[in-house]
C-alpha cells in the first residue's frame, strides 16, 4: 500500500489535524492518504491535499521529503511518501469533518505530543534531511 502525506509549511509551522471516528481518533496526522492507480505520486499527494483542507497545490511544487517504509500501521506494511510545499492556493479548510475534527499550525520543534507516530517520523524525516527511514520493523 502506498500513501502519500503533505507537509503544508508556513513560517517553520506545519498544517496538522485532528482525527475523528477513525484510526487515531483525537490524535494529530498530516493531509494524507492512498495513492490512486495509474495517479502520480505528486498527484495524488496534491488531490488529497484538496480533498481533505481544500488547498489546491500544483503538483510541480511539492518537493520530494522523504520515504518511510512502516511495518506497524495497519494489517499490510505501507510505503509513505512524504512531500512539502510552501505554495498552495486556497486557505486550509477542513472538509472532511466527519473524519476531521479541526485544524492547525504547529511550529515544526514544538509539535503536540499526540501525533500518530507514522506522520511524525515523516516530519522529523523532514526537518532532518532523512530521505529513507522506517518505522515499526524488528530484527
Amino acid at each position: 500500500m502506498i500513501d502519500v502525506h503533505v507537509l503544508l509549511l508556513r513560517d517553520n509551522h506545519v498544517l496538522l489535524t485532528r482525527r475523528r471516528g477513525t484510526y487515531g481518533d483525537g490524535m494529530w496526522h498530516l493531509p494524507s492518504g492512498k495513492l490512486d492507480p495509474h495517479e502520480s505520486l505528486p498527484a495524488g499527494a496534491a488531490r488529497e491535499a484538496c480533498e481533505e483542507v481544500g488547498v489546491t497545490i500544483n503538483p510541480d511544487d511539492l518537493e520530494h521529503t522523504t520515504v518511510l517504509h512502516v511495518a506497524d500501521s495497519g494489517p499490510t506494511p505501507r510505503l509513505g511518501v512524504f512531500f512539502h510545499t510552501h505554495r498552495w492556493t486556497g486557505t486550509p479548510t477542513n472538509q472532511e469533518p466527519d473524519k476531521c475534527a479541526g485544524l492547525d499550525w504547529f511550529p515544526l520543534d514544538d509539535l503536540p505530543d499526540n501525533v500518530i507516530p507514522y506522520p511524525l517520523a515523516g516530519i522529523r524525516a523532514y526537518a532532518t534531511g532523512t530521505a529513507f527511514a522506517a518505522l515499526g520493523w524488528t530484527p
